[in-house]
């Protein structure tokens, strides 16, 4: 594993102290979750720019689909 620090404010470091908690883990676990949302919405982004780089459909074409559909069973 690597080692990141970080600074806190003296305060905020002695009340981190009064607190029962594996900070380490704590960090780990808020690191995690920035990532996995990052690349949520970098997917979210791509997909984005694929939707839009897609040819428009007449409007009805849902609809036209829709009902072939339905009239088919």
């Amino acid at each position: 594993m690597e080692v990141i620090s970080f600074r806190v404010p003296k305060n905020l470091k002695e009340e981190m102290k009064k607190i029962k908690v594996d900070w380490s883990e704590e960090m780990r676990k808020f690191i995690e979750r920035k990532i996995r949302s990052y690349r949520k919405e970098q997917s979210i982004k791509k997909i984005d720019l694929i939707i839009k780089s897609l040819p428009k459909t007449k409007k009805g074409t849902a609809e036209k689909y829709t009902r072939e559909d339905r009239d088919s069973n």
